[in-house]
């Protein structure tokens, strides 16, 4: 839908997820978008080969995500409604399967649109494919769409303020060498730093482990969401300002329909219950290939010996959850 078309009926912009997307839904089924036309070229197109300005830092960039080009995005967004939509539900949230779609790039780059998106996935119900994995995909499109009308109707967001201006008053972390571990993937928590690791090194990171990362940060680290923010906007190659910035808000309980201050996410318990085997961990944390799928997740409990090269837990996960409820609660009170 356009920027500011989606309101309520007393013409105010939605903050809140759900209702937005059922009025965003009843826009859809009112008014059947549909593409706009192709634009005229206006001149020749430029072949890749015909420049060779490309800095020098870039000529040894790692093999991309992705294949670059439209076709290419067109190709990966038919592969994905064909193959693997049908189980985007069941799928999308086990980093170490393939179930996602990997049309973010695409979308953040303006290779495909939003719109382009929601009429495939449509078209692709239509013709009879798995109703609940596409509608589940199409939900994700919905969100995208309200963290941009976010964006538009307040601003401040986009200039490092918080969405909820009381939350301004919490007094995070100095940052430091905790910090530091968290962006190299040195916590001790396998799965945070199995993510971190994908991210420098791909440019890319599991949506699931998005939310467990930024939660680890802002509430066991108590380090202000603005630093992981910025972080992850260095280096996401689908860093989008809208859903980049309403993801970490919504993590750090600072954001329009965030999780509640007293709901953080214990990343020992995700772990076990996304990667119950261990797969996606031992692809980036080779120095704990050898460990079984219980000790994996957490290497040190229960006086485990840590495999060497491997950091014990930089903070105690029970006490620094406490610490960071205890800190909302004087905000509130």
């Amino acid at each position: 839908a356009p920027v500011g078309e989606i309101l309520t009926q007393q013409n105010e912009p939605y903050s809140v997820f759900t209702p937005f997307s059922r009025r965003w839904r009843s826009w859809i089924e009112e008014t059947h978008p549909g593409l706009f036309s192709i634009p005229k070229a206006r001149g020749d197109a430029v072949n890749p080969e015909q420049i060779d300005t490309v800095p020098e830092a870039f000529r040894d960039a790692p093999k991309p995500l992705v294949p670059t080009g439209e076709q290419a995005a067109h190709d990966q967004l038919e592969r994905f409604l064909e193959k693997r939509g049908g189980a985007y539900k069941e799928n999308r949230d086990f980093p170490a399967i393939d179930g996602t779609s990997l049309i973010s790039p695409y979308l953040a780059n303006g290779v495909l649109s939003g719109r382009q998106c929601l009429i495939a996935a449509r078209q692709a119900q239509g013709s009879g494919g798995n109703q609940e994995g596409l509608a589940t995909w199409i939900n994700e499109i919905a969100w995208r769409d309200f963290y941009i009308n976010i964006l538009y109707h307040y601003p401040r967001v986009s200039m490092h303020r918080a969405f909820k201006p009381e939350t301004e008053a919490l007094e995070w972390n100095t940052p430091g060498d905790k910090f530091e571990a968290w962006k190299t993937g040195n916590t001790g928590v396998p799965i945070v730093d199995a993510a971190m690791r994908q991210l420098n090194q791909t440019g890319w990171m599991h949506n699931r482990l998005r939310m467990i990362t930024a939660m680890y940060l802002t509430k066991n680290l108590f380090i202000d969401w603005r630093l992981g923010e910025a972080y992850f906007m260095s280096k996401l190659i689908d860093g989008f300002l809208a859903s980049n910035n309403g993801g970490w808000q919504w993590s750090a309980s600072t954001g329009t329909d965030a999780a509640p201050y007293f709901r953080v996410f214990n990343p020992v318990t995700q772990s076990e219950r996304f990667d119950p085997k261990g797969d996606f961990i031992r692809e980036w944390l080779p120095e704990l290939a050898k460990l079984d799928s219980k000790r994996i997740h957490d290497p040190g409990a229960k006086g485990g010996v840590i495999p060497k090269g491997y950091p014990r837990q930089i903070v105690d996960l029970k006490e620094s959850r406490k610490e960071a409820i205890t800190k909302f609660q004087e905000l509130k009170n």
